[in-house]
Protein backbone atom coordinates (compact mmCIF):
# COMPACT_ATOMS: atom_id res chain seq x y z
CA UNK A 1 0.00 0.00 0.00
CA UNK A 2 1.19 3.57 -1.03
CA UNK A 3 1.95 6.06 1.62
CA UNK A 4 -0.81 8.20 0.78
CA UNK A 5 -2.65 5.34 1.27
CA UNK A 6 -1.42 5.00 4.82
CA UNK A 7 -1.97 8.90 5.58
CA UNK A 8 -5.55 8.95 4.06
CA UNK A 9 -6.16 6.02 6.54
CA UNK A 10 -4.96 7.63 9.49
CA UNK A 11 -6.73 10.39 8.96
CA UNK A 12 -9.77 8.99 8.48
CA UNK A 13 -9.54 7.45 12.15
CA UNK A 14 -9.97 11.04 13.09
CA UNK A 15 -13.20 11.72 11.43
CA UNK A 16 -16.70 9.71 11.76
CA UNK A 17 -18.82 8.25 8.95
CA UNK A 18 -21.81 10.14 7.73
CA UNK A 19 -25.19 7.71 8.75
CA UNK A 20 -24.76 5.42 5.57
CA UNK A 21 -27.45 3.07 4.28
CA UNK A 22 -25.14 0.40 3.61
CA UNK A 23 -23.80 0.52 7.17
CA UNK A 24 -27.16 0.59 8.83
CA UNK A 25 -28.29 -2.37 7.04
CA UNK A 26 -25.32 -4.08 8.21
CA UNK A 27 -26.19 -3.63 11.57
CA UNK A 28 -29.39 -4.74 11.41
CA UNK A 29 -31.17 -1.35 11.42
CA UNK A 30 -32.81 -0.92 8.58
CA UNK A 31 -32.41 -1.89 5.39
CA UNK A 32 -31.44 0.61 1.95
CA UNK A 33 -34.89 0.22 1.03
CA UNK A 34 -36.79 1.29 4.17
CA UNK A 35 -33.87 4.02 4.78
CA UNK A 36 -34.82 5.27 1.07
CA UNK A 37 -38.38 5.28 1.48
CA UNK A 38 -37.75 7.22 5.02
CA UNK A 39 -35.73 9.56 2.81
CA UNK A 40 -38.24 10.50 0.40
CA UNK A 41 -39.68 13.30 1.60
CA UNK A 42 -36.17 15.01 1.46
CA UNK A 43 -35.79 14.74 -2.31
CA UNK A 44 -38.88 16.16 -2.51
CA UNK A 45 -38.18 19.10 -1.10
CA UNK A 46 -35.77 19.83 -3.68
CA UNK A 47 -39.06 20.99 -6.03
CA UNK A 48 -41.38 21.95 -3.66
CA UNK A 49 -41.03 25.82 -4.72
CA UNK A 50 -41.33 24.94 -8.66
CA UNK A 51 -44.26 21.67 -8.22
CA UNK A 52 -46.45 20.22 -5.58
CA UNK A 53 -45.83 16.47 -4.42
CA UNK A 54 -49.50 16.27 -6.02
CA UNK A 55 -48.60 18.27 -9.50
CA UNK A 56 -45.88 15.94 -9.63
CA UNK A 57 -47.22 12.39 -9.27
CA UNK A 58 -51.04 12.72 -8.62
CA UNK A 59 -53.03 10.84 -11.19
CA UNK A 60 -49.62 10.78 -13.44
CA UNK A 61 -47.77 7.94 -15.45
CA UNK A 62 -44.17 7.93 -13.75
CA UNK A 63 -40.49 6.61 -14.31
CA UNK A 64 -38.11 6.57 -11.81
CA UNK A 65 -34.67 6.56 -13.34
CA UNK A 66 -31.93 5.04 -10.81
CA UNK A 67 -34.08 4.00 -8.82
CA UNK A 68 -31.65 1.80 -6.35
CA UNK A 69 -33.75 -0.31 -4.15
CA UNK A 70 -37.10 1.03 -4.93
CA UNK A 71 -37.72 3.11 -1.44
CA UNK A 72 -38.08 6.24 -2.56
CA UNK A 73 -40.15 5.30 -6.29
CA UNK A 74 -43.07 3.39 -3.53
CA UNK A 75 -42.91 6.85 -1.93
CA UNK A 76 -43.69 8.85 -4.66
CA UNK A 77 -46.52 6.24 -4.88
CA UNK A 78 -48.02 7.44 -2.03
CA UNK A 79 -48.91 10.66 -4.01
CA UNK A 80 -51.72 8.97 -6.06
CA UNK A 81 -49.91 7.94 -9.69
CA UNK A 82 -51.55 5.91 -12.25
CA UNK A 83 -48.43 3.77 -12.52
CA UNK A 84 -45.12 4.18 -11.68
CA UNK A 85 -42.06 1.91 -12.98
CA UNK A 86 -38.49 2.09 -11.33
CA UNK A 87 -35.84 1.40 -13.64
CA UNK A 88 -32.33 1.10 -12.20
CA UNK A 89 -29.15 -1.01 -13.94
CA UNK A 90 -28.35 -2.71 -11.27
CA UNK A 91 -29.72 -6.13 -11.68
CA UNK A 92 -30.71 -7.08 -8.10
CA UNK A 93 -32.74 -4.11 -7.23
CA UNK A 94 -35.72 -4.85 -9.46
CA UNK A 95 -36.16 -8.09 -7.26
CA UNK A 96 -36.04 -5.87 -4.44
CA UNK A 97 -38.30 -2.56 -5.24
CA UNK A 98 -40.78 -5.47 -6.43
CA UNK A 99 -40.94 -6.92 -3.17
CA UNK A 100 -40.91 -3.72 -1.30
CA UNK A 101 -43.47 -2.49 -3.09
CA UNK A 102 -45.89 -5.66 -2.01
CA UNK A 103 -44.65 -4.83 1.34
CA UNK A 104 -46.00 -1.68 1.45
CA UNK A 105 -49.48 -2.32 -0.56
CA UNK A 106 -48.39 -0.86 -3.59
CA UNK A 107 -47.63 -3.73 -6.13
CA UNK A 108 -50.12 -2.41 -7.87
CA UNK A 109 -48.59 0.67 -9.05
CA UNK A 110 -45.33 0.23 -8.72
CA UNK A 111 -43.25 -1.87 -10.35
CA UNK A 112 -39.22 -2.51 -11.38
CA UNK A 113 -37.24 -3.50 -13.91
CA UNK A 114 -33.44 -3.30 -14.98
CA UNK A 115 -32.49 -1.71 -17.43
CA UNK A 116 -30.26 1.44 -19.25
CA UNK A 117 -31.20 4.84 -19.35
CA UNK A 118 -29.47 5.60 -22.25
CA UNK A 119 -31.26 2.74 -23.90
CA UNK A 120 -34.68 2.27 -22.74
CA UNK A 121 -37.30 -0.09 -24.23
CA UNK A 122 -40.49 2.42 -23.59
CA UNK A 123 -42.62 3.68 -26.32
CA UNK A 124 -42.30 7.56 -27.24
CA UNK A 125 -44.71 9.81 -25.26
CA UNK A 126 -44.89 7.61 -22.35
CA UNK A 127 -44.64 8.95 -19.59
CA UNK A 128 -46.08 12.46 -17.73
CA UNK A 129 -43.24 12.77 -15.02
CA UNK A 130 -39.75 11.80 -14.70
CA UNK A 131 -37.38 11.78 -11.85
CA UNK A 132 -34.30 11.66 -11.65
CA UNK A 133 -33.07 11.34 -8.10
CA UNK A 134 -29.26 11.37 -7.34
CA UNK A 135 -28.53 9.68 -10.85
CA UNK A 136 -27.12 12.22 -13.21
CA UNK A 137 -23.76 11.41 -10.93
CA UNK A 138 -24.03 7.84 -11.84
CA UNK A 139 -25.70 7.33 -15.79
CA UNK A 140 -22.73 6.11 -18.07
CA UNK A 141 -23.69 8.17 -20.82
CA UNK A 142 -25.68 11.14 -19.33
CA UNK A 143 -26.03 13.28 -22.88
CA UNK A 144 -27.83 9.93 -24.66
CA UNK A 145 -29.77 9.48 -21.09
CA UNK A 146 -31.15 12.75 -21.24
CA UNK A 147 -32.38 12.40 -25.20
CA UNK A 148 -33.80 9.34 -23.62
CA UNK A 149 -36.07 10.82 -21.10
CA UNK A 150 -37.28 13.75 -23.48
CA UNK A 151 -38.22 10.69 -25.94
CA UNK A 152 -40.10 8.74 -23.46
CA UNK A 153 -41.18 12.04 -21.95
CA UNK A 154 -45.26 13.11 -23.09
CA UNK A 155 -45.39 16.74 -24.39
CA UNK A 156 -46.12 19.03 -21.54
CA UNK A 157 -44.53 16.74 -18.99
CA UNK A 158 -41.79 17.37 -16.80
CA UNK A 159 -37.93 16.01 -16.00
CA UNK A 160 -37.13 16.11 -12.58
CA UNK A 161 -33.39 16.23 -12.11
CA UNK A 162 -31.25 16.48 -8.68
CA UNK A 163 -27.76 15.33 -8.18
CA UNK A 164 -24.80 15.98 -5.55
CA UNK A 165 -22.08 17.66 -7.90
CA UNK A 166 -18.78 15.66 -7.84
CA UNK A 167 -16.98 18.22 -5.80
CA UNK A 168 -19.71 18.17 -3.15
CA UNK A 169 -18.03 16.64 0.20
CA UNK A 170 -18.74 13.27 -0.33
CA UNK A 171 -19.02 13.39 -3.67
CA UNK A 172 -16.95 10.40 -4.04
CA UNK A 173 -19.56 7.98 -2.48
CA UNK A 174 -17.42 5.98 -0.44
CA UNK A 175 -18.38 7.66 2.65
CA UNK A 176 -19.68 4.06 3.95
CA UNK A 177 -15.94 3.97 4.88
CA UNK A 178 -14.13 7.13 4.59
CA UNK A 179 -15.42 10.10 6.27
CA UNK A 180 -13.27 12.57 5.62
CA UNK A 181 -14.94 15.27 3.58
CA UNK A 182 -13.50 16.07 0.48
CA UNK A 183 -11.32 13.21 0.62
CA UNK A 184 -11.34 13.08 -2.96
CA UNK A 185 -10.16 16.29 -3.75
CA UNK A 186 -7.26 15.56 -1.51
CA UNK A 187 -6.26 12.10 -2.33
CA UNK A 188 -5.05 10.35 -5.85
CA UNK A 189 -7.71 7.63 -7.22
CA UNK A 190 -5.81 4.93 -6.12
CA UNK A 191 -5.39 5.83 -2.82
CA UNK A 192 -9.05 6.37 -2.50
CA UNK A 193 -9.54 2.99 -3.78
CA UNK A 194 -6.95 1.10 -1.88
CA UNK A 195 -7.96 2.55 1.14
CA UNK A 196 -11.32 2.16 1.09
CA UNK A 197 -10.65 -1.88 0.27
CA UNK A 198 -8.30 -2.07 3.25
CA UNK A 199 -11.33 -0.25 5.56
CA UNK A 200 -14.19 -2.77 3.85
CA UNK A 201 -12.58 -6.01 3.17
CA UNK A 202 -13.25 -7.82 6.59
CA UNK A 203 -17.40 -6.58 6.26
CA UNK A 204 -20.07 -9.09 5.86
CA UNK A 205 -20.75 -7.28 2.16
CA UNK A 206 -17.05 -6.06 1.53
CA UNK A 207 -16.92 -7.74 -1.52
CA UNK A 208 -20.20 -6.51 -2.63
CA UNK A 209 -19.28 -3.11 -1.77
CA UNK A 210 -15.76 -3.47 -3.76
CA UNK A 211 -17.26 -4.63 -6.80
CA UNK A 212 -20.08 -2.77 -6.83
CA UNK A 213 -17.95 0.65 -6.70
CA UNK A 214 -14.76 -0.17 -8.93
CA UNK A 215 -14.00 -1.73 -11.96
CA UNK A 216 -11.42 -2.46 -14.37
CA UNK A 217 -9.29 -0.21 -16.88
CA UNK A 218 -8.48 -1.72 -20.19
CA UNK A 219 -4.70 -1.75 -18.83
CA UNK A 220 -5.88 -3.56 -15.51
CA UNK A 221 -5.72 -1.13 -13.30
CA UNK A 222 -8.80 0.05 -10.90
CA UNK A 223 -11.24 2.96 -11.34
CA UNK A 224 -14.06 3.75 -9.35
CA UNK A 225 -16.63 3.33 -11.94
CA UNK A 226 -19.70 4.31 -10.21
CA UNK A 227 -19.71 7.59 -10.30
CA UNK A 228 -19.26 9.75 -13.91
CA UNK A 229 -17.57 12.83 -12.02
CA UNK A 230 -20.59 15.22 -12.74
CA UNK A 231 -19.78 18.90 -11.61
CA UNK A 232 -21.64 21.69 -11.97
CA UNK A 233 -19.33 22.72 -14.79
CA UNK A 234 -19.63 19.82 -16.60
CA UNK A 235 -23.96 19.85 -16.02
CA UNK A 236 -24.06 23.38 -17.34
CA UNK A 237 -21.69 22.32 -20.48
CA UNK A 238 -24.85 19.01 -21.13
CA UNK A 239 -27.49 21.54 -21.01
CA UNK A 240 -26.31 23.41 -23.79
CA UNK A 241 -27.31 20.70 -26.04
CA UNK A 242 -30.68 20.33 -24.70
CA UNK A 243 -33.78 21.56 -26.87
CA UNK A 244 -35.95 21.69 -24.04
CA UNK A 245 -36.48 24.83 -21.94
CA UNK A 246 -35.59 24.26 -17.68
CA UNK A 247 -38.40 25.79 -16.34
CA UNK A 248 -36.96 25.41 -13.18
CA UNK A 249 -33.53 26.13 -11.81
CA UNK A 250 -31.43 25.68 -8.06
CA UNK A 251 -27.87 25.26 -6.70
CA UNK A 252 -28.62 24.64 -3.14
CA UNK A 253 -25.69 25.46 -0.85
CA UNK A 254 -24.35 22.89 2.08
CA UNK A 255 -25.23 25.61 4.51
CA UNK A 256 -27.41 28.68 3.96
CA UNK A 257 -23.87 30.23 5.87
CA UNK A 258 -21.96 29.16 3.03
CA UNK A 259 -24.27 30.87 0.62
CA UNK A 260 -21.53 33.41 -0.75
CA UNK A 261 -19.04 30.41 -0.88
CA UNK A 262 -21.30 28.46 -3.30
CA UNK A 263 -21.71 31.97 -5.31
CA UNK A 264 -18.09 32.20 -6.14
CA UNK A 265 -16.51 30.92 -8.69
CA UNK A 266 -13.49 28.46 -7.76
CA UNK A 267 -15.85 27.54 -4.46
CA UNK A 268 -18.83 26.76 -6.23
CA UNK A 269 -18.43 23.40 -7.14
CA UNK A 270 -17.22 22.31 -3.37
CA UNK A 271 -19.98 24.26 -1.43
CA UNK A 272 -22.85 23.23 -3.79
CA UNK A 273 -25.04 20.86 -2.03
CA UNK A 274 -27.31 19.84 -4.51
CA UNK A 275 -28.14 20.91 -8.24
CA UNK A 276 -31.76 20.79 -8.86
CA UNK A 277 -33.14 21.88 -12.30
CA UNK A 278 -36.78 20.79 -14.06
CA UNK A 279 -37.44 20.67 -17.46
CA UNK A 280 -40.96 20.72 -19.57
CA UNK A 281 -40.96 18.54 -23.12
CA UNK A 282 -43.04 21.21 -25.78
CA UNK A 283 -45.56 20.29 -27.52
CA UNK A 284 -43.80 20.77 -30.61
CA UNK A 285 -41.15 17.74 -30.02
Amino acid sequence: MSFSSQVLLGLNRLFPLPVHPFNLANDGEMSYTEWQFQKGDQTIQFFLPFHSQEQMFSGKTVLDIGCGGGGKTCYYATFGPKKMIGIDIVPHYAEEGNAFAKAKGLADVVSFMTGDAARMDFADNTFDTIIMNDAMEHVGEPEKTLEECFRVLKPGGHLYINFPPYYHPYGAHLSDAIGIPWVHALFSEQALIDAYKKLVRDLPDGSDRISFRFDKRPDGSDTISYINRMTIKRFRNIQKGVTQPAVYEREIPLRNQLKGLANVPGFREFFVKMVVCVYQKTPSS
